[in-house]
């Protein structure tokens, strides 16, 4: 079966829109570049399709701001080299979003506050985005976020709160920090966007929104011209629909020829190699039921494609919850050295609640906390990482769904608390340097999806992108 056939539509009461020439809006990565290449449809065309959703889109809040101009300047220069014979390889001519952390030339980066709202626009595109365009990817804009990117819920009152494109009747939460980046493409607003993880921003609206979710390890990509929230834990992650997009723009976005993997789906040794360490403490959690349900499904389906499964107490990730539950937050921290300037002056009360009073509490943090936090996760990192080896851990990437939007709570402690829980399985990889890939498994009772979370130690990215692809394709068989 192919990516496309299997991909639930979000559109149209059933109907899959059209790019062009029987091209479905819900295409892969390689299928656009498929289609690119044999000339079924061409850059510039496929550029006003997705500046036409953006433009029809019923959700105005998806994009801070839209760089069309430029979009349809690059794809007429990609139309050129592919009418020349002479791409840039497989990504040339195919849109990307960013999160709006990320600076773009041209545009104000506003990381979703209202006090950046009238930056100066950006000089000169960030690092990574250099590396996008260089490869010959189209930038449609700038995705929304949660303010300073400081909330897993994805809320934001100043720019708007994007919803869930798989809500019924009732909105549902984007999730977030990278809200934007998570209803942009399963909307089908962007077939790829670019977003940051400090605790679970890129996994948490990967899960809530049905798609893949990459979480590389620390420093694997350049960070010049990134907003910074965190610079112990920032990283920079993908959403897309399939594993293989991302291991295609993990290479661009260092700096590498982009080429697709090879030989992975023949046979079955990748998936009789790989042994999945299911956390016991993790499982001890309160999970909603159709997540349990369909996590377990996962690891049964893995298990009967002859994938080895242990479960077994993980002591790394409860003393690393503990540790921060007890010292404080190193994010926060980091963030109120930062921002100090933004959260003491005047303008501070125009701050999101939650986001100020989250970052405020940092500001009691003694040096001896912070230096506690920072030799603890290291040696913490060590030993969970001598324990793992070349295994990989399993645990469903959040213990719910996306919440009904008006069930989060306006009081500051009931929603600090649905916050928590909603990172609660997401937050340990940052801390821990962990990589990780969110997978939808299936949807719950109310249709929306699930996912499951499977991370590896730091370094094992491009490992671990090579097993994600064999059990993805095991949910889908």
């Amino acid at each position: 079966m192919d990516s496309c056939a299997r991909l639930p539509t979000l559109w149209a009461h059933g109907h899959i829109p059209i790019i062009g020439n029987g091209v479905p809006v819900t295409a892969t990565l390689k299928e656009l570049s498929q289609a690119l290449m044999h000339g079924v449809i061409d850059p510039e065309t496929l550029a006003d399709h997705f500046i036409s959703r953006i433009e029809g889109s019923p959700d105005a809040t998806v994009y801070i701001n839209t760089t069309f101009d430029r979009a349809r300047h690059e794809a007429a220069e990609s139309a050129r080299r592919y009418r020349a014979g002479k791409p840039l390889g497989p990504l040339d001519g195919i849109p990307v979003a960013w999160k709006d952390t990320f600076d773009v030339r041209g545009v104000p980066t506003t990381a979703g506050s209202a006090l950046l709202r009238n930056r100066a626009p950006a000089a000169e595109d960030a690092e990574v985005v250099a590396h996008l365009a260089a490869a010959g990817m189209v930038t449609l804009g700038k995705l929304n976020m949660s303010e300073f990117a400081y909330s897993a819920l994805g809320l934001n009152p100043h720019f708007g709160t994007p919803v869930n494109p798989w809500s019924g009747e009732q909105p549902r939460v984007p999730g977030g920090s990278s809200s934007g980046c998570g209803v942009a493409v399963a909307s089908g607003l962007a077939p790829v966007s670019i977003g940051t993880d400090t605790g679970g921003s890129v996994r948490v609206p990967a899960s809530f929104n049905g798609l893949v979710g990459y979480k590389p390890s620390y420093g694997r990509y350049g960070t010049r011209g990134l907003f910074e929230l965190s610079r112990s834990l920032d990283t920079i992650g993908v959403f897309a629909r399939c594993v293989e997009d991302c291991w295609v723009i993990d290479l661009a976005l260092r700096g590498a020829s982009p080429t697709w993997p090879q030989g992975v789906g023949s046979g079955n040794a990748v998936l009789h190699e790989t042994h999945l360490v299911v956390p016991a403490n993790l499982l001890e959690h309160l999970m909603e039921a159709g997540v349990e349900a369909n996590f377990r499904a996962a690891i049964a389906r893995f298990a009967d494609a002859g994938v080895h499964i242990s479960v077994e107490i993980v002591p790394e990730l409860d003393v690393i919850q503990n540790l921060s539950l007890r010292h404080g937050y190193i994010a926060s921290a980091e963030a109120y050295c930062t921002y100090e300037h933004l959260l003491e002056g005047p303008q501070a009360r125009e701050i999101t609640p939650f986001v100020y009073r989250r970052i405020m509490a940092s500001k009691t943090m003694s040096a001896h906390d912070l230096l506690i936090l920072q030799r603890q996760r290291v040696a913490l990192r060590d030993t969970l990482s001598a324990r793992l080896g070349d295994r990989v851990l399993a645990m469903p990437t959040t213990l719910h769904v996306a919440p009904m939007l008006h069930a989060v709570p306006d009081d500051l402690e009931a929603f600090a608390e649905m916050n928590a829980r909603t990172i609660r399985n997401t937050m340990w990889a940052n801390m821990l340097d962990a990589c990780g890939v969110a997978l939808p498994c299936g949807f719950d009772g109310a249709h929306m999806p699930t996912s499951i979370l499977l991370s590896a130690r730091a370094g094992q990215d491009a490992a671990l992108l090579l097993r994600c692809m064999r059990l993805e394709a095991c949910l889908h068989d």
